[in-house]
């Protein structure tokens, strides 16, 4: 057989339909049913480069409840409450609800962008958005792991971050809308956000709980889920498969089902703690990024990291082994590899959380 002319969407699907069947037994009893909408994070396919439409259209394809756009992008430059409105409608009549995000709110970071004017204005932008799209929360994000290392440190961004988030609280509690931080690409662990929500203000200031960016902060997302479940606010969550390397640690972010987190009982604490909340999944996989924790340079970044935290990680990546990243087949282009790599892992994933995870409304 040539496998070249495969599509990798096929070859992945059926490699990891086989490893998933063999590993369940034959008498597995039927997942636990567990009462959460189950959609995914557009970020999940961003190689498609689809608009709103047509990841409404995927969503239902996927026989999702709800569909998270966490950039302006798939909007097509139309903000204006009559355009949002009728993607609004297009997601109701197809039964998927819409939430919406976008970027960094906090003017130093080193993520911040001036695409949509200030801070300020880009949130004030967001907030009115979110209503007319029928979104509950806007997911904004402070920004990624080199902030940590800027003048002041981490600290200094949380507190610009919050000064932002508090000249927005009225227009954000009149619209009916609250604003859910992300912890984004190792910027802030779990105390750190949740210190910058309390001083924001809870009753306008939530979580967007993103388990792959818990490893990046040397985390056990389990841990972390566990100390930000009361403010969590909807989410964007893939499986990690982490693992000890020769420098310290090192994680590869997967398709659900496919790293070496415990995701029933991650799901058991969500089910309890965080009622109501959708599930979203945003892989991002086949790539590995190593931490090297075991180089005293490297605490640098960390000053302040709590050893028990640290050392539920260390435990986590014992549980894992080293996996290979993504590579496009010989003979296939890179970009049609790319789209179909992602499509594979967003339709094993959504499946394994119905199907093992008894997650999603739909039948």
């Amino acid at each position: 057989m040539n496998t070249s002319s495969l599509s990798r969407r096929a070859f992945v699907s059926t490699a990891a339909a086989a490893v998933t069947l063999a590993a369940l037994p034959a008498n597995a009893a039927p997942a636990k049913k567990r009462h959460h909408k189950l959609g995914f994070d557009n970020f999940a396919v961003r190689a498609m480069k689809w608009n709103a439409r047509q990841l409404i259209d995927h969503s239902e394809k996927l026989h999702c409840d709800s569909l998270f756009i966490t950039d302006f992008g798939p909007l097509e430059g139309k903000h204006d409450d009559a355009s949002l409105a009728e993607v609004r409608k297009y997601g109701a009549d197809k039964g998927i609800t819409l939430e919406l995000g976008s970027w960094s709110i906090c003017p130093t970071s080193k993520s911040f962008k001036k695409d949509w004017g200030t801070a300020e204005e880009h949130l004030a932008l967001g907030i009115r958005m979110s209503k007319a799209i029928g979104s509950k929360a806007f997911r904004v994000i402070l920004g990624n792991q080199q902030d940590r290392s800027t003048e002041g440190g981490i600290e200094a961004r949380i507190a610009d971050t919050v000064k932002v988030l508090k000249s927005q609280r009225s227009r954000a509690v009149d619209a009916g809308i609250k604003i859910a931080v992300e912890n984004h690409a190792g910027d802030m662990q779990a105390w750190e956000l949740q210190q910058l929500v309390e001083a924001a203000g809870k009753d306008f200031v939530g979580v967007n709980f993103d388990s792959g960016n818990a490893a990046w902060t040397l985390e056990d997302p389990l841990a972390s889920l566990e100390l930000l479940a009361p403010y969590v606010l909807t989410t964007s969550l893939r499986d990690d498969m982490v693992w000890e390397s020769a420098n310290g640690i090192t994680v590869q972010w997967t398709a659900m089902g496919e790293g070496c987190l415990d995701l029933p009982a991650f799901f058991d604490i969500f089910e309890k703690r965080c009622p109501g909340v959708a599930v979203h999944i945003e892989t991002i996989s086949g790539f590995a990024r190593e931490f090297p924790t075991l180089k005293p340079d490297f605490w640098k970044t960390f000053p302040k990291a709590k050893a028990s935290d640290f050392a539920r990680f260390v435990a986590l990546a014992k549980k894992g082994k080293r996996i290979e990243p993504f590579k496009a087949p010989a003979g296939v282009d890179g970009a049609k590899a790319q789209q179909d790599y992602q499509l594979g892992d967003i339709e094993r994933s959504i499946k394994h959380c119905r199907e093992v995870l008894g997650l999603g409304l739909r039948a």
